[in-house]
């Protein structure tokens, strides 16, 4: 029997796609605890025990209390991180662990839940190499891609395979001289613009795919929406106001190969994205585990928010 518990719901306060899923649920009458884990400890709580039947206990938010053993499933979004501002730097350490090793360990150990996705599962994917390689045994078309820290190497792989882009593994979070937050972009890179300063760390390197178009394709538990974005730019989420949206069906034989990389991961949710070829052909450029999607819904009328109130409500598992 399905549990009738509640959907816990660990993200970030300023999170829209997170508040029309929690609004599709509060209409179906499905039982809603949200928190984010940076509210631990001054608004959050919890007190668990471990046994031969796993875990149980409580947690308290300001104005909800839930047991463990019962919650349903858990939608792991975009949490903040755990702060002690109010102790000394090496005290806040210690205790960022303790919290993280502590709640995070007990909110990643709750039987019989279902996870939107489990944050193990999403760190293991987060890893672009690991993220390639598996989409490769999955059956997806990628283009050449090396990954390197040898500028003898990435330049000779550039002039085999140009045109070439180069793309960070990761996109923290830079600040500029202004103190406004910015990202390093993908960008197109010839031969003679590598120097030796690509020795300092690990760069991703890819093939250029000759697109004309672009695809993102939102796998939640067995339902995949598939939409067409037109633009002129190499990296559409660069400048949204000149995208245009069109549902599309994928080739064949595609679902499955994404749902066969999401078995892969322990995941039941993903946001893939492919560049559509001048021939037909939808190359694999990644998968983010913990994407946004909503903003697509208004844009194609694609029940997406449905479909992830149906997976944490467990209609469909």
């Amino acid at each position: 029997m399905t549990s009738t518990g509640p959907v816990l719901v660990v993200t970030n306060l300023d999170d829209p796609t997170t508040d029309l899923v929690i609004d599709e649920l509060h209409g179906r009458g499905v039982p809603v605890v949200r928190f984010d884990s940076g509210d631990f400890p001054a608004t959050l709580s919890f007190a668990a025990t471990i046994t031969g039947e796993g875990v149980s206990g409580s947690l308290s938010t300001p104005s909800r209390t839930t047991e463990l053993g019962r919650v349903r499933s858990l939608y792991y979004r975009r949490p903040s991180g755990f702060v002690f501002p109010h102790l000394d730097e090496q005290t806040a350490r210690f205790a960022v662990t303790q919290a993280r090793y502590g709640l995070g360990g007990v909110l990643a150990s709750l039987p019989g839940c279902l996870y939107v996705n489990h944050p193990h599962r999403i760190g293991d994917a987060e890893f672009k190499p690991s993220g390639l390689a598996t989409a490769a045994v999955a059956g997806f078309l990628l283009p050449p891609t090396l990954l390197t820290s040898d500028p003898t190497a990435a330049r000779a792989f550039v002039r085999t395979h140009g045109p070439v882009i180069y793309k960070p593994l990761s996109a923290p979070l830079y600040r500029n001289v202004d103190g406004v937050s910015c990202t390093v972009k993908v960008a197109e890179v010839a031969a003679d613009e590598i120097d030796d300063e690509v020795s300092g760390t690990a760069h991703l390197f890819q093939q250029r795919v000759d697109k004309v178009a672009d695809a993102r394709v939102t796998v939640i538990g067995d339902r995949a929406f598939s939409v067409r974005i037109d633009s002129d730019l190499l990296d559409w989420r660069t400048d949204y106001d000149r995208l245009t949206y069109t549902p599309v069906q994928p080739p064949p034989g595609l679902t499955t190969a994404m749902l066969r990389y999401l078995a892969h991961f322990g995941l039941v949710f993903g946001c893939f994205d492919f560049a559509i070829g001048r021939e037909g052909q939808w190359w694999f450029l990644e998968c983010n585990p913990s994407g946004q999607w909503a903003w697509l819904e208004p844009e194609t009328g694609l029940p997406m928010v449905a479909a992830m109130a149906d997976l944490l409500e467990r209609r469909t598992t």
